[in-house]
């Protein structure tokens, strides 16, 4: 069993599931900065002691998720071993400690993230984009 460091930074909201009542599609970052999604989790049926939450460390057992194309999704090994619940990053120094892992691979380019999602080689799925102007906000 090989753990994997996960910074918690994306959780959806859960969605029915004929298999597992109802599931969480979770992201974040690994150590190195690079993006990973954790999907299904049946969030509301772990135990108390290991429901996550956002910027939270985590360490999982992952193994790719085959019934999923994009490259960055993975799938508990085994969803009855426990999670390792980790340290909380705070707000503090204008989010400092989160811009860290979550500002380290960051793209400028939308055409750059298009190309890399439209190649079978890296299809990339999730991004951290800062876009370089924007035009207009609709709320």
């Amino acid at each position: 069993m090989a753990l994997t460091r996960i910074l918690i930074s994306v959780k959806t909201y859960p969605t029915l599931s004929a298999t597992y009542d109802e599931l969480v599609c979770t992201a974040g970052f690994k150590e190195d900065g690079s993006w990973i999604r954790i999907y299904p989790v049946p969030y509301r049926k772990l135990k108390y002691a290991d429901q996550y939450k956002k910027w939270q460390w985590i360490e999982i057992d992952i193994v790719r998720n085959t019934k999923d194309f994009r490259k960055e999704s993975y799938r508990p090994a085994d969803l009855d071993k426990d999670i390792i619940i980790g340290e909380t990053i705070p707000t503090t120094n204008n989010w400092i400690l989160r811009k860290e892992i979550a500002l380290k691979n960051v793209y400028t380019d939308m055409s750059t993230l298009i190309q890399e999602a439209k190649d079978i080689n890296i299809g990339r799925s999730l991004a951290v984009l800062r876009p370089k102007k924007v035009i207009d906000f609709i709320w």
